[in-house]
Protein backbone atom coordinates (compact mmCIF):
# COMPACT_ATOMS: atom_id res chain seq x y z
CA UNK A 1 0.00 0.00 0.00
CA UNK A 2 1.00 3.28 -0.69
CA UNK A 3 0.03 5.11 2.50
CA UNK A 4 1.43 4.34 6.48
CA UNK A 5 -1.86 5.05 8.31
CA UNK A 6 -5.69 4.81 7.78
CA UNK A 7 -7.06 6.37 10.65
CA UNK A 8 -11.07 8.13 11.50
CA UNK A 9 -10.75 11.64 13.12
CA UNK A 10 -13.91 13.06 13.74
CA UNK A 11 -16.09 12.61 10.75
CA UNK A 12 -13.46 12.26 8.17
CA UNK A 13 -10.59 9.97 7.59
CA UNK A 14 -7.16 10.63 6.69
CA UNK A 15 -4.21 8.88 5.30
CA UNK A 16 -0.71 9.90 6.13
CA UNK A 17 2.19 8.89 4.11
CA UNK A 18 0.48 8.80 0.93
CA UNK A 19 2.96 8.06 -1.99
CA UNK A 20 2.72 7.62 -5.60
CA UNK A 21 -0.49 9.89 -5.49
CA UNK A 22 -1.17 13.40 -7.00
CA UNK A 23 -4.86 14.08 -7.41
CA UNK A 24 -4.57 16.48 -10.66
CA UNK A 25 -2.84 13.54 -12.28
CA UNK A 26 -5.33 10.98 -11.20
CA UNK A 27 -8.67 12.39 -12.17
CA UNK A 28 -8.00 15.17 -14.53
CA UNK A 29 -6.30 12.68 -17.13
CA UNK A 30 -9.38 11.56 -19.25
CA UNK A 31 -10.57 8.05 -16.82
CA UNK A 32 -13.20 9.82 -14.70
CA UNK A 33 -15.61 13.13 -15.90
CA UNK A 34 -17.02 13.88 -12.38
CA UNK A 35 -14.71 15.29 -10.33
CA UNK A 36 -13.95 18.89 -10.11
CA UNK A 37 -10.76 21.24 -8.31
CA UNK A 38 -11.89 23.57 -6.30
CA UNK A 39 -9.80 27.00 -5.69
CA UNK A 40 -7.90 27.90 -2.87
CA UNK A 41 -9.05 30.55 -0.66
CA UNK A 42 -5.55 31.43 0.67
CA UNK A 43 -1.88 30.60 -0.31
CA UNK A 44 -1.57 27.15 0.51
CA UNK A 45 -0.12 23.80 -0.70
CA UNK A 46 -3.09 21.99 0.05
CA UNK A 47 -5.08 20.72 -3.44
CA UNK A 48 -8.73 20.43 -3.20
CA UNK A 49 -11.19 18.23 -5.48
CA UNK A 50 -14.99 17.64 -5.18
CA UNK A 51 -16.62 14.80 -7.02
CA UNK A 52 -19.88 12.62 -6.84
CA UNK A 53 -19.20 8.57 -7.72
CA UNK A 54 -20.92 5.50 -5.87
CA UNK A 55 -23.91 7.43 -5.13
CA UNK A 56 -22.71 10.36 -2.60
CA UNK A 57 -20.41 13.70 -3.11
CA UNK A 58 -16.76 13.37 -1.74
CA UNK A 59 -15.12 16.26 -0.96
CA UNK A 60 -10.55 15.30 -1.33
CA UNK A 61 -7.86 17.26 0.11
CA UNK A 62 -3.83 16.39 -0.17
CA UNK A 63 -1.22 18.33 1.23
CA UNK A 64 2.18 17.53 3.42
CA UNK A 65 1.15 13.43 2.02
CA UNK A 66 -1.76 13.53 3.87
CA UNK A 67 -5.33 12.86 2.04
CA UNK A 68 -8.19 13.68 3.81
CA UNK A 69 -11.67 12.13 2.73
CA UNK A 70 -14.52 14.61 4.39
CA UNK A 71 -17.50 12.61 6.32
CA UNK A 72 -15.99 9.05 5.23
CA UNK A 73 -15.86 7.40 8.18
CA UNK A 74 -12.91 4.55 7.99
CA UNK A 75 -15.32 1.13 7.24
CA UNK A 76 -16.51 3.03 4.10
CA UNK A 77 -13.06 4.26 3.21
CA UNK A 78 -11.65 0.56 3.58
CA UNK A 79 -14.86 -1.42 1.65
CA UNK A 80 -15.30 1.82 -1.21
CA UNK A 81 -12.60 4.32 -1.50
CA UNK A 82 -9.67 2.04 -1.08
CA UNK A 83 -10.60 -0.17 -3.95
CA UNK A 84 -11.74 3.18 -5.86
CA UNK A 85 -8.39 5.00 -5.87
CA UNK A 86 -6.42 1.63 -6.09
CA UNK A 87 -4.85 1.85 -3.01
CA UNK A 88 -4.67 -1.92 -2.24
CA UNK A 89 -2.33 -2.31 -5.02
CA UNK A 90 1.71 -0.81 -4.31
CA UNK A 91 2.18 1.79 -7.14
CA UNK A 92 6.14 1.84 -6.21
CA UNK A 93 6.85 -1.45 -7.14
CA UNK A 94 4.68 -1.29 -9.72
CA UNK A 95 6.51 1.52 -11.16
CA UNK A 96 9.92 0.07 -10.23
CA UNK A 97 8.30 -2.98 -12.31
CA UNK A 98 7.76 -1.19 -15.34
CA UNK A 99 10.17 1.21 -15.38
CA UNK A 100 12.57 -1.69 -16.61
CA UNK A 101 11.26 -0.92 -19.70
CA UNK A 102 12.93 2.21 -21.10
CA UNK A 103 10.09 3.65 -23.36
CA UNK A 104 8.00 3.76 -20.21
CA UNK A 105 10.82 5.85 -17.81
CA UNK A 106 9.32 9.69 -19.71
CA UNK A 107 5.81 8.78 -19.15
CA UNK A 108 6.13 7.50 -15.59
CA UNK A 109 8.46 10.45 -14.53
CA UNK A 110 6.18 12.73 -16.46
CA UNK A 111 2.85 11.56 -13.39
CA UNK A 112 4.32 10.57 -10.61
CA UNK A 113 1.38 10.26 -8.55
CA UNK A 114 -1.36 8.75 -11.30
CA UNK A 115 -3.15 5.83 -10.17
CA UNK A 116 -5.95 3.92 -12.15
CA UNK A 117 -9.48 4.25 -10.43
CA UNK A 118 -11.91 0.98 -10.22
CA UNK A 119 -15.20 2.82 -11.18
CA UNK A 120 -18.94 2.06 -11.01
CA UNK A 121 -19.21 -0.51 -14.50
CA UNK A 122 -22.83 1.30 -15.08
CA UNK A 123 -20.83 4.62 -14.78
CA UNK A 124 -18.31 4.36 -17.07
CA UNK A 125 -20.19 2.39 -19.76
CA UNK A 126 -22.29 5.54 -20.20
CA UNK A 127 -19.62 8.16 -19.73
CA UNK A 128 -17.44 6.56 -22.14
CA UNK A 129 -20.50 5.62 -24.90
CA UNK A 130 -20.91 9.60 -24.43
CA UNK A 131 -17.25 10.27 -25.05
CA UNK A 132 -17.31 9.42 -28.73
CA UNK A 133 -15.69 11.93 -30.85
CA UNK A 134 -16.02 14.38 -27.85
CA UNK A 135 -13.16 16.56 -25.46
CA UNK A 136 -12.89 16.05 -21.77
CA UNK A 137 -15.05 19.36 -21.28
CA UNK A 138 -18.11 18.99 -23.26
CA UNK A 139 -17.98 15.06 -21.82
CA UNK A 140 -17.82 16.53 -18.48
CA UNK A 141 -20.91 19.02 -19.70
CA UNK A 142 -22.98 16.38 -20.93
CA UNK A 143 -22.73 13.47 -18.11
CA UNK A 144 -23.42 16.71 -15.55
CA UNK A 145 -26.50 17.46 -17.48
CA UNK A 146 -27.68 13.76 -17.58
CA UNK A 147 -27.32 13.63 -13.75
CA UNK A 148 -28.98 16.65 -13.03
CA UNK A 149 -31.86 15.75 -15.22
CA UNK A 150 -32.48 12.27 -14.31
CA UNK A 151 -30.24 11.73 -11.25
CA UNK A 152 -31.25 11.33 -7.94
CA UNK A 153 -30.67 14.89 -5.49
CA UNK A 154 -27.90 14.16 -3.04
CA UNK A 155 -28.40 15.58 0.72
CA UNK A 156 -25.12 16.99 0.48
CA UNK A 157 -25.61 18.88 -3.21
CA UNK A 158 -24.89 17.27 -6.60
CA UNK A 159 -27.03 14.36 -8.21
CA UNK A 160 -26.56 10.86 -8.83
CA UNK A 161 -25.50 8.87 -11.59
CA UNK A 162 -29.10 7.76 -12.63
CA UNK A 163 -29.71 3.88 -12.95
CA UNK A 164 -30.35 2.11 -15.91
CA UNK A 165 -34.07 1.29 -14.72
CA UNK A 166 -34.52 5.38 -15.12
CA UNK A 167 -32.90 5.83 -18.42
CA UNK A 168 -34.70 2.63 -20.27
CA UNK A 169 -37.43 4.25 -19.68
CA UNK A 170 -37.06 7.46 -21.68
CA UNK A 171 -36.34 7.95 -25.05
CA UNK A 172 -33.94 9.44 -27.05
CA UNK A 173 -35.35 12.81 -27.61
CA UNK A 174 -35.77 12.89 -23.77
CA UNK A 175 -32.01 13.27 -23.87
CA UNK A 176 -32.34 16.50 -26.20
CA UNK A 177 -31.31 18.71 -22.61
CA UNK A 178 -28.12 17.41 -22.26
CA UNK A 179 -27.05 17.81 -26.06
CA UNK A 180 -25.62 14.32 -26.76
CA UNK A 181 -26.69 13.97 -30.20
CA UNK A 182 -26.41 10.93 -31.63
CA UNK A 183 -25.50 9.11 -28.58
CA UNK A 184 -28.86 9.55 -26.94
CA UNK A 185 -30.04 6.43 -28.96
CA UNK A 186 -27.11 3.88 -27.68
CA UNK A 187 -27.12 5.28 -24.27
CA UNK A 188 -31.02 4.20 -24.16
CA UNK A 189 -30.41 1.06 -25.58
CA UNK A 190 -27.40 0.78 -23.46
CA UNK A 191 -29.88 1.34 -20.28
CA UNK A 192 -32.63 -1.38 -21.74
CA UNK A 193 -30.47 -4.27 -22.28
CA UNK A 194 -28.61 -3.12 -18.47
CA UNK A 195 -32.60 -3.90 -17.42
CA UNK A 196 -34.00 -6.97 -19.41
CA UNK A 197 -30.51 -8.35 -17.88
CA UNK A 198 -29.35 -9.12 -21.78
CA UNK A 199 -26.13 -6.71 -21.04
CA UNK A 200 -26.24 -5.82 -17.34
CA UNK A 201 -22.62 -4.47 -15.79
CA UNK A 202 -23.68 -5.46 -12.71
CA UNK A 203 -24.34 -9.34 -13.75
CA UNK A 204 -20.81 -9.37 -15.91
CA UNK A 205 -18.06 -8.94 -13.61
CA UNK A 206 -17.75 -12.74 -12.96
CA UNK A 207 -17.18 -13.50 -16.56
CA UNK A 208 -13.57 -13.63 -18.22
CA UNK A 209 -12.82 -10.30 -20.25
CA UNK A 210 -13.37 -11.36 -23.50
CA UNK A 211 -16.43 -12.59 -22.87
CA UNK A 212 -16.99 -9.47 -21.07
CA UNK A 213 -16.04 -7.38 -24.15
CA UNK A 214 -17.86 -9.31 -26.56
CA UNK A 215 -21.17 -8.86 -24.39
CA UNK A 216 -20.71 -5.05 -24.14
CA UNK A 217 -20.04 -5.38 -28.07
CA UNK A 218 -24.51 -6.26 -28.55
CA UNK A 219 -25.18 -2.62 -27.28
CA UNK A 220 -25.71 -0.22 -29.93
CA UNK A 221 -22.68 2.21 -30.46
CA UNK A 222 -20.51 0.10 -28.60
CA UNK A 223 -17.34 -0.48 -30.40
CA UNK A 224 -14.18 -2.13 -29.67
CA UNK A 225 -12.60 0.92 -28.07
CA UNK A 226 -15.44 1.82 -25.76
CA UNK A 227 -15.89 -1.74 -24.56
CA UNK A 228 -11.84 -2.06 -23.48
CA UNK A 229 -12.57 1.30 -21.34
CA UNK A 230 -15.17 0.03 -19.84
CA UNK A 231 -13.05 -3.24 -19.21
CA UNK A 232 -10.15 -1.20 -17.76
CA UNK A 233 -11.93 1.45 -15.67
CA UNK A 234 -14.90 -0.11 -14.59
CA UNK A 235 -14.36 -3.87 -14.17
CA UNK A 236 -10.75 -3.36 -13.57
CA UNK A 237 -9.10 -5.72 -16.08
CA UNK A 238 -5.92 -3.96 -16.14
CA UNK A 239 -4.37 -6.28 -18.90
CA UNK A 240 -6.48 -4.49 -21.32
CA UNK A 241 -6.61 -0.75 -22.66
CA UNK A 242 -8.21 1.13 -25.37
CA UNK A 243 -6.19 2.29 -28.46
CA UNK A 244 -7.49 5.86 -29.26
CA UNK A 245 -5.74 8.12 -31.63
CA UNK A 246 -3.04 8.81 -28.69
CA UNK A 247 -2.31 5.43 -27.89
CA UNK A 248 -1.90 4.46 -31.58
CA UNK A 249 0.84 6.62 -32.09
CA UNK A 250 2.68 5.92 -29.15
CA UNK A 251 1.97 1.91 -29.92
CA UNK A 252 3.49 2.94 -33.54
CA UNK A 253 6.37 5.09 -32.58
CA UNK A 254 7.47 3.08 -29.32
CA UNK A 255 5.91 -0.65 -29.48
CA UNK A 256 5.28 -1.46 -33.42
CA UNK A 257 5.03 -4.95 -32.08
CA UNK A 258 3.00 -4.69 -28.96
CA UNK A 259 3.80 -4.26 -25.52
CA UNK A 260 6.39 -6.57 -24.45
CA UNK A 261 5.76 -9.65 -21.69
CA UNK A 262 6.98 -7.40 -18.24
CA UNK A 263 4.32 -5.01 -19.22
CA UNK A 264 1.16 -7.34 -20.73
CA UNK A 265 0.16 -7.96 -17.49
CA UNK A 266 -0.25 -3.94 -16.14
CA UNK A 267 -1.05 -3.07 -20.30
CA UNK A 268 -4.45 -0.91 -18.75
CA UNK A 269 -2.06 0.92 -16.35
CA UNK A 270 1.26 1.54 -18.68
CA UNK A 271 -1.36 2.65 -21.05
CA UNK A 272 -2.33 5.49 -18.81
CA UNK A 273 0.43 6.68 -17.77
CA UNK A 274 1.84 6.52 -21.65
CA UNK A 275 -1.39 8.27 -22.72
CA UNK A 276 -1.53 10.85 -19.95
CA UNK A 277 1.92 12.25 -20.95
CA UNK A 278 1.55 11.80 -24.85
CA UNK A 279 -1.82 13.81 -25.09
CA UNK A 280 -0.33 16.13 -22.46
CA UNK A 281 2.54 17.17 -24.19
CA UNK A 282 1.34 16.17 -27.72
CA UNK A 283 3.71 13.86 -28.86
CA UNK A 284 3.87 11.52 -31.74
Amino acid sequence: MDYITAVQFGKDTILTGVSHFDLAQTLDNGQAFRWSRCEAENETTAVTYTGIAHGRRLDLTFADSALILKNVPLDEFESTWKIYFDFSRSYAQLRNHLSENAAMTQALEFSPGLRLMRQDPWETLISFILSQNSNIPRIKKMISALCENFGKTLPCGGHAFPPPEILATLTPSDLDPIKSGYRAAYVIDAARRATDGSVNPYTLCEKTSDEIHAALLQIHGVGPKVAECVLLYGFGRIERFPLDIWMKRVMSALYPHGFPNEILPYSGIAQQFLFHYARTNKLF
